[in-house]
């Protein structure tokens, strides 16, 4: 891997991205028994980029703000694999993440990146079922016509359930 491999961190606005990243960040760095306090975020306007060191290498995480919609593919050429958060609460806001997500898998520029979909805010009491997400999502039929390798995650950025997987997901992907 490279010094300069970045990960794409991509979702709606509201998501948990910013928090995500924090507790991630404070994993790599001291491990699971600081996953306790919940930091707090604003919505990112614009980037944030965070260096995550995984098994001794440096993973470049780029958040970027789910209002960039638009110019997230701008993005798109400088990365290795991409981190799609959902908010597996927020109903209202599926059918525009699947469309955000079925735009991001059809940019040829990631036609060879790592995709990773995450279904944060699993510790909400409104949260919907890994199988209702997958079902609303038509999440089948989304990674059998898509070119990448997808992993489904689910996730409380919250509470830190997940994170773990989160991390060894992207060290995986670091090695390949």
């Amino acid at each position: 891997m490279s010094s300069n491999e970045v990960c794409l961190l991509l979702g709606a606005t509201g998501v948990g991205k910013t928090l995500l990243l924090k507790r991630l960040l404070k994993l790599s760095l001291h491990g699971a028994n600081e996953v306790d306090g919940c930091p707090q975020t604003l919505p990112t306007v614009g980037t944030n980029l965070t260096d995550l060191t995984l098994r001794r290498k440096k993973l470049t995480v780029r958040e970027l703000g789910g209002c960039m919609g638009p110019i997230w593919p701008s993005y798109f050429n400088d990365c290795s694999s991409v981190i799609f958060v959902v908010d597996s609460a927020n109903i209202a806001q599926v059918s525009s993440s699947c469309i955000q997500l079925l735009s991001v898998l059809s940019n040829e520029a990631l036609r060879e990146a790592s995709v990773l979909i995450i279904f944060n805010k699993r510790d909400m009491p409104c949260t919907m079922s890994l199988v209702e997400m997958r079902s609303l999502f038509r999440l089948d039929d989304v990674v059998a016509s898509a070119h990448q390798t997808i992993t489904t995650l689910e996730a409380s950025a919250r509470t830190g359930t997940g994170l773990l997987e989160v991390l060894t997901w992207l060290e995986s992907i670091a090695v390949k």
